[in-house]
């Protein structure tokens, strides 16, 4: 019979293969719509998961460089071994000048206003000679006092007088600084010790030069200064 079959009777067997694939090609469109709505959120998804570690942000040279986290630990740079022997060394320096000037603050106490006001006041030849009064009280030898004001712009006058021994050096330095502290006068500067058998009190106008007897012969300060005009001697 299929040999003889009536093709008007195998017709509707083509025609119904169309009919069975039909739901198929009515399901691409919600298949499209389902991949059309899930793109946005394909697209977006790396926005929201963005990690804050891993932020590129741009530096002041325009490079990007990468910020690390906030639980992150600043790097520390160990000192090398230069820098630590520097450091010790500021250290030590900075505690020897504090000892220096709270020894020098013990040594010299602050003078009241009114002295240093009585201070100003007097000249350099009154300063002078209360240096020499000084000097002369402490039974200083062969004092002299010099005028030097012509001769040179590092002061104006020299008073230049001998002890017998070490101890009577300081004690003359220590006398002549006492008087002048009283005045409101304090020395800018001493030079000298027990074993240099010449000590020097810098007043600024007035230089102070202390001898022992060979010292004084042997720099002969008056002969260097022979130019200079002698204000007064007490021998």
């Amino acid at each position: 019979m299929t040999d003889t079959q009536p093709e008007s009777e195998a017709q509707p067997v083509a025609e119904a293969a169309p009919a069975e694939a039909a739901p198929a090609a009515e399901t691409a469109p919600a298949v499209r719509k389902a991949a059309a709505a899930a793109a946005p959120v394909a697209e977006t998804a790396p926005v929201a998961k963005a990690v804050p570690a891993a932020e590129v942000l741009p530096s002041l040279d325009g490079l990007p460089r990468r910020r690390k986290p906030a639980t992150a630990k600043p790097a520390v740079r160990k000192a090398t071994a230069d820098e630590r022997e520097e450091a010790l060394a500021d250290a030590l320096e900075a505690e020897i000048e504090a000892e220096e000037a709270a020894a020098a603050a013990a040594a010299e106490p602050e003078l009241p206003e009114s002295l240093r006001e009585r201070g100003a006041r007097l000249s350099a030849l009154e300063i002078a000679r209360k240096i020499v009064d000084a000097a002369e009280n402490k039974k200083a030898a062969d004092i002299i006092l010099l005028d030097v004001t012509q001769l040179t712009s590092m002061t104006d006058y020299f008073v230049i007088c001998s002890g017998g021994s070490e101890r009577q050096l300081g004690a003359i330095a220590d006398g002549i600084a006492d008087e002048l502290r009283g005045e409101g006068i304090r020395p800018i500067g001493r030079e000298g010790g027990s074993n240099s058998h010449w000590t020097l009190l810098d007043f600024g106008m007035v230089i102070v030069h202390i001898f022992a007897v060979p010292e004084r012969d042997y720099y002969q300060l008056e002969k260097h200064w022979a130019n200079a005009k002698t204000v007064l001697q007490v021998q």
